[in-house]
């Protein structure tokens, strides 16, 4: 006698099941996709202040200069008070500011990139421990 699965629902479960575990994984997906973009910041920033900080050094020689560098501050950052203001020359001021400013951001970095690898690894783990829990529990119901 042949039986059918359609009327047992504990054959039925699987595919339910099947669907829940694969979401966990999405979930671990959308995590690395988004950290994607996190690790980025931090060369974005030092990218647009780099940028701002060449246009400091145009400026600076302008007959309006010094209002120029002011309406720079924002661009600037935390590297306007190192520039603007500063006895020197602005070549040299500007690229020692350069330099610092480029080891913060790669220190910056470097605590995005551990940071983001623990949390990967974390939910990394966390999904496959939920996955084990959720095939076991899939083995019993049969």
């Amino acid at each position: 006698m042949v039986t059918s699965n359609a009327n047992n629902p504990r054959q039925q479960d699987g595919g339910s099941w099947t669907a829940f575990l694969v979401m966990a994984f999405a979930v671990l997906g959308l995590i690395g996709a988004f950290s994607v973009f996190a690790a980025q910041i931090p060369f974005q920033r030092a990218l647009a202040r780099s940028a701002a900080l060449d246009q400091a050094l145009a400026v600076a020689g302008e007959p309006d200069g010094a209002a120029k560098l002011e309406a720079l501050r924002l661009a600037l950052g935390d590297s306007a008070d190192h520039v603007i203001g500063k006895p020197g020359h602005i070549a040299e001021t500007v690229a020692d500011e350069r330099a610092r400013m480029l080891t913060a951001f790669g220190r910056e970095s470097a605590d995005i990139g551990v940071r983001l690898r623990v949390v990967i690894a974390v939910f990394t783990a966390a999904c496959a421990v939920f996955g084990v829990m959720v095939m076991s529990i899939v083995r019993r119901a049969r």
